[in-house]
């Protein structure tokens, strides 16, 4: 296998920076851009055509679970390797549902990345160890299949909701009018059996959708 390109996403310059410097030292791998957002992240594809994006899933508006979905509904040979501060199965489920072909939480070793980047370069599915027993322990947890049945779109305002965000705060980030993320937040809780917004917050805490 040649040179493998890749796109840093991440909205922490710092971050970037100390990613870059890691994967530079890589003769097998070159840095072709950066973005620090979802909307500059799918224009960067577009422009840079890198092999692999590794990008964050907190991004500011769009989440990178979502940015995973548009990028590879423009380009569906695309590999997404998804490297976030969340070790939690559901977010990590999610990721792959969307499309991306690796998972690994930034708690891992800088080798564990490198490994990582290989592996989903050469059209390998790679979860970090540490992923993948969470993963295999939510499989018995309260709540799972509930949050199974909701859609892409009910998982980002769910996942906005336990954060804080307000519904007002919600349809700005993510293009909504306020009643369609309200009907959203009616649809989440029928489908949790959550009466209310402290119920709701609970029952995502406990399967590990942490603000």
């Amino acid at each position: 296998m040649g040179t493998t390109r890749i796109l840093l996403v991440d909205d922490h310059a710092i971050v970037r920076q100390g990613y870059r410097r890691l994967l530079e030292g890589e003769p097998s791998i070159l840095v072709v851009g950066e973005a620090s957002n979802a909307s500059q992240a799918c224009q960067s594809v577009r422009e840079l055509s890198p092999d692999v994006v590794v990008m964050d899933i907190a991004l500011p508006s769009t989440s990178g679970i979502e940015a995973t979905r548009r990028m590879l509904k423009e380009q569906p040979r695309l590999r997404i390797l998804m490297f976030s501060m969340y070790d939690d199965a559901i977010y990590a489920t999610r990721a792959l549902e969307a499309g991306a072909l690796g998972y690994v939480s930034k708690a891992s070793a800088p080798e564990v990345l490198v490994q990582a980047i290989y592996s989903v370069a050469r059209g390998q599915r790679y979860v970090s160890p540490d992923v993948a027993a969470n993963v295999a322990r939510s499989a018995a947890q309260p709540g799972k299949l509930e949050i199974a049945a909701l859609s892409p779109r009910e998982f980002e305002v769910l996942r906005l909701l336990v954060q804080g965000e307000t519904v007002k705060s919600i349809g700005e980030r993510l293009g909504l009018s306020e009643k369609t993320v309200a009907n959203h937040q009616s649809a989440i809780r029928e489908k949790l059996g959550a009466r209310n917004s402290a119920q709701l917050a609970r029952l995502a805490a406990q399967i590990g959708l942490a603000g």
